[in-house]
Formats: structure tokens, C-alpha cells, sequence
């Protein structure tokens, strides 16, 4: 028997809601991204109280500061009533799975993190589970555990390493995306025929700044302050160059040494035509990664950072009067799931359960 299509007008028909709850959703660029998708956000879980406002001033939810190892399963489960689908998202600290972290990795417990998300889930059971993470994970057996316990429970599990680049992004940054699913197959699909995106197109308008300087008009586009030493070094610097360009007297004596000679990219200019490199929580720093202005004699500022992660203007970070420290904002932008990539993951969720 051939199952016929509802004749009732798409605009008529009941609109079905499909609620999400962020866990360890820092400054909420996974919800914005979700949200603009059309996902309902309905609470973000985080511990540390530096994103609460970012969150609930973005997303218009529900900020809840705890370590996951206190959530009650059963109080995110309740968080789904009313909606017609749930969604569980989330985004587990990456530091202990990244290279930078090697030394910390038998130690640090954030790597139990990932195993509580799994538990979280099997009391929770929402439709679909989402996370991104660092590329690096899929290599250790915290995820293939993580996986393992999602296709117990009777999840269909997909996931890959994409390169965020092809969803928008303009960072050569990759990440690991997984999808899963209680109603079948999910897949998280590149968008066809999309232009590279580039910095220039990220940042290329912003108004200039000298070293240390604040646009009167925008108090986050503003920069670190650079010694006499770095100046030098960011003049000698060519974009996509290295500081192996330098004369000797500006190289750094960790990288004069045989063991620094594997960082090339410290101290480095960004070039306009190509994707910014990834933005780490120090992106504001000059000697910490390819994080030099194209063509100005600075590092990028806090704006340009948040522009490259793809959050809008319009997205507030700091209440009115408040100026954070470079610190604690190049963590909350930095460490955030850029909004362009969630927006994509999120149209393949709605996509998957709405048909």
C-alpha cells in the first residue's frame, strides 16, 4: 500500500519543536548555531560562571553553572516535555585530548568527562546525540568507548573528522563531529559549491589599530600591547611566512634550538586569500600560533577572533560597562563551537527528523 502525503498546507500543519539542552556549552556558540537552525534551546550546563551571561544574553536559556559529574539525568530528561523531539548536544573540554596535552593526559579528569555524557544519555534518552571535539579524539579509546555505548543503547552512530572550512568557517580548523540517532541513519552533509572562505572576508573590513589600541566604537575590537622585541619580529614578518625569515638577532632561543624548530607558524602573519588558522583560547597573543594581522603590526584583536569563530556583531560577551580580560575572553571565544559549523550541524538534525 502507497502511503500518501498529508494534503493539509505546510503552513497549516501543526509545527513540530525539536528541544535541545547544551551540556558543557561554554559561551553558547553550539546553541546559536543550533537555535538559528531552528532548534529550540532549552538549558546549557557548564562550571564555569564566565559564560552565563554570554549564554543566557545570546540564547535566551536557561544557564546552569555544575560539573556534570553533579547533573541529574533525570532533571535534563524533564527539561524535554512539551517538545516534540529532544536533542542532547554537547561539546566535552578538548584540552585533554588535544596534542598540546600530552604530559596531562593520565591525570587530568576531564578525560572522565566524555564517559558521564554516556551516562547522561542512557538515562536521558533524547532522539538525537550531537558532540564536536577536537580532531584527536577519534584516535583514543575514550571515543570509541563513548561510541560503543551510543550503539548499545540503540543509537545509529555516524561521525568524521570535517574540515570546518567547508561549512563556512574560515579556519583551516578540523573537527570531529558525531551524530546519532534513535530514528535511523544521520548524516552530517558538506554544503555544495561554497566559496573558500578567507580572512579577508572574515575581518578585512575592520578598522585599523596600532599595538595596544581600542576602537573607540567597538570595546572588543581591541589588541594586546607588543614589546619593542615583538614589534621588530611582526615587521620582519611576511603573511604565511615563519620566524625562520628573521635575521638571528629576533629568532627566540627556544626556537634557535633543534626541539623549537617544529613551530614554524609562532609568530606568524595570517594571509589575507586563505582561511585563518585555527583560534585557540590564546589567539590574541602574537607569539602563540600564525596569529599576526595580515598587514598590520599586531596581533588580532579580540573582535577579529570572534568574527573568524563566526559569531555575529551582534553577539554580546561582555555586559555594558564591562571589559574582560584578554584572558578570559579568548577562553569563552576560543574555546566556543563556531556558530556557522552548528547552524550546519543543526539543519542536518532538523533535516533528519522532520524530513
Amino acid at each position: 500500500m502507497v502511503a500518501r502525503s498529508d494534503p493539509t498546507p505546510e503552513s497549516q500543519r501543526p509545527r513540530r519543536r525539536i528541544g535541545f539542552v547544551d551540556l558543557f556549552c561554554g559561551a553558547g556558540g553550539l546553541s546559536y548555531g543550533l537555535a538559528k537552525a531552528g532548534l529550540v534551546p532549552l538549558a546549557g550546563y557548564d562550571i564555569d560562571s564566565d559564560c552565563e551571561y554570554s549564554y543566557t544574553a545570546n540564547n535566551h536559556a536557561e544557564f546552569v553553572q555544575e560539573d556534570l559529574a553533579s547533573t541529574d539525568p533525570a532533571e535534563v530528561r524533564a527539561r524535554f516535555r512539551g517538545m516534540d523531539f529532544s536533542v542532547l548536544a554537547g561539546c566535552a573540554p578538548c584540552q585533554p585530548f588535544s596534542t598540546y596535552a600530552r604530559t596531562r593526559r593520565s591525570t587530568d579528569h576531564r578525560w572522565r568527562l566524555l564517559g558521564r555524557f554516556g551516562r547522561i544519555v542512557a538515562e536521558a534518552a533524547p532522539d538525537v546525540v550531537t558532540m564536536e571535539n577536537v580532531e584527536q579524539l577519534s584516535h583514543h579509546n575514550a571515543f570509541s568507548r563513548f561510541a560503543g555505548t551510543l550503539e548499545r543503547l540503540g543509537y545509529s552512530v555516524w561521525w568524521s573528522v570535517v574540515r570546518c572550512a567547508d561549512f563556512g568557517v574560515p579556519q583551516t580548523r578540523k573537527r570531529l563531529v558525531l551524530l546519532a540517532s534513535r530514528r535511523g541513519d544521520i548524516t552530517l552533509q558538506r554544503p555544495q559549491e561554497r566559496q573558500t572562505p578567507t580572512a579577508a572576508r572574515a575581518i578585512g573590513n575592520q578598522p585599523p589599530l596600532a599595538a595596544g589600541q581600542q576602537d573607540p566604537d567597538d570595546p572588543l575590537h581591541r589588541c594586546c600591547r607588543l614589546s619593542s622585541k615583538n614589534l621588530e619580529r611582526i615587521r620582519s614578518s611576511e603573511p604565511g611566512g615563519s620566524w625562520r625569515d628573521w635575521d638571528k638577532s629576533l629568532v627566540a632561543a627556544c626556537h634557535a634550538r633543534a626541539t623549537g624548530d617544529t613551530y614554524p607558524s609562532v609568530y606568524g602573519r595570517m594571509r589575507w586569500d586563505e582561511p585563518a588558522p585555527t583560534m585557540t583560547t590564546q589567539y590574541f597573543g602574537f607569539g602563540n600560533g600564525r596569529f599576526g594581522h595580515p598587514d598590520q603590526d599586531r596581533a588580532i584583536s579580540l573582535r577579529e577572533g570572534a568574527l573568524l569563530q563566526t559569531f555575529p556583531r551582534t553577539y554580546r560577551f561582555e555586559r555594558g560597562g564591562e571589559l574582560l580580560s584578554a584572558v578570559r575572553l579568548g577562553r569563552l571565544i576560543g574555546n566556543a563551537v563556531p556558530p556557522q559549523l552548528a547552524r550546519h550541524i543543526g539543519l542536518a538534525i532538523r533535516r533528519h527528523l522532520l524530513g
